[in-house]
């Protein structure tokens, strides 16, 4: 089997339906949903009781609205400025959509108002503290767009997958601009010398997502200051609310330190973001698995260059594929 034969079957096999029992009992529903939600199938960590109880609160109350299970997926938009795919996206996210269409099927099977997996963008911060000029970060939300099209074909017809960028919820660009400003005064004035203080694995993220200007490896604490501004847009972000209403369940590929998010990784086997990784297969038992490669992951895989060509998938990244030897 080529790459090319196996990425074709594993799309047909995306498109087929699940058949499984429906029941007309609200609690067995909701009990159900929260079986195939939470299932260790996909997901890649525990979770806390406390969100295991807003999981199924969640469930319940779409259930009884007779409303989409909500999903919300936090993540950033744009692709890591140092691999070779930037700006748009690869395989990466390609391969993440695919498995988290498995992962929901059996809820579009049982459940008629089916899913909605929305996508919760950081999209205009990108530009201020990683130095992408914004047209990358377009250029990486019509790709995900892109890919998002050409797999509805493949998806139940009750699942709806959205982008949502934080900055659609303002009502002005200058409105977003005012509010970040005063969240960065304010930690500002709440920090010893007005800046955070970060562990050297802190320090290695900034050094690694943000694409330093000389300006700012003149300065030593260019890294903190970064991480000011990301803190108190953070700040923003959450006081709009937007991933943490009761009918909403917050998805990351790891945990968050504080337990609030169900935790599924990017493919069976990767729990690397696919925005800042590389989608790849490794070959095994005659077939392929799917991985997203980290950076230091990709820095130590020895790979071969494969051709691939699949009809209605389109962009720079998509007529080759890295497998892994």
């Amino acid at each position: 089997m080529t790459p090319q034969e196996y990425i074709q079957s594993a799309l047909a096999q995306l498109k087929e339906p699940v058949e499984l029992p429906q029941s007309d009992n609200e609690a067995e529903l909701i009990e159900a949903i929260f079986r195939f939600v939470t299932s260790k199938k996909f997901r890649k960590y525990s979770l806390t009781e406390e969100y295991a109880a807003h999981i199924k609160n969640s469930i319940a109350e779409n259930v009884r609205a007779n409303k989409p299970i909500n999903l919300t997926f936090l993540g950033g938009c744009y692709k890591l400025w140092r691999l070779a795919e930037a700006p748009e996206s690869d395989w990466a996210e390609l391969f993440a959509h695919m498995y988290f269409t498995r992962w929901v099927k059996p809820i579009c099977a049982i459940y008629e108002p089916g899913v909605w997996f929305d996508f919760f963008l950081d999209d205009i911060i990108v530009s201020r503290i990683n130095n992408l000029p914004e047209k990358d970060v377009e250029a990486y939300r019509k790709s995900r767009q892109q890919i998002l099209d050409f797999l509805k074909p493949y998806q139940p017809s009750n699942l709806k997958m959205t982008l949502t960028g934080i900055s659609s919820l303002f009502a002005t660009r200058e409105a977003y601009e005012k509010e970040l400003e005063k969240s960065i005064e304010k930690l500002a004035s709440e920090l010893p010398d007005g800046l955070p203080r970060l562990t050297e694995a802190q320090l290695a993220t900034t050094a690694l997502n943000v694409k330093a200007t000389s300006e700012q490896l003149a300065d030593s604490k260019w890294r903190e200051k970064v991480e000011l501004v990301h803190s108190a847009y953070m700040a923003v972000k959450g006081a709009t609310g937007y991933s943490t209403a009761s009918d909403k369940i917050r998805v990351f590929t790891q945990p968050f330190p504080n337990g609030t998010c169900i935790a599924v990784g990017t493919t069976k086997d990767s729990i690397a973001k696919f925005w800042a990784g590389i989608g790849s297969l490794k070959r095994r038992d005659g077939s392929y698995r799917q991985l997203v490669l980290s950076p230091n992951q990709l820095e130590q895989a020895q790979f071969s260059l494969e051709q691939v060509v699949v009809e209605g998938l389109e962009g720079k990244n998509f007529s080759r594929i890295r497998v892994l030897n």
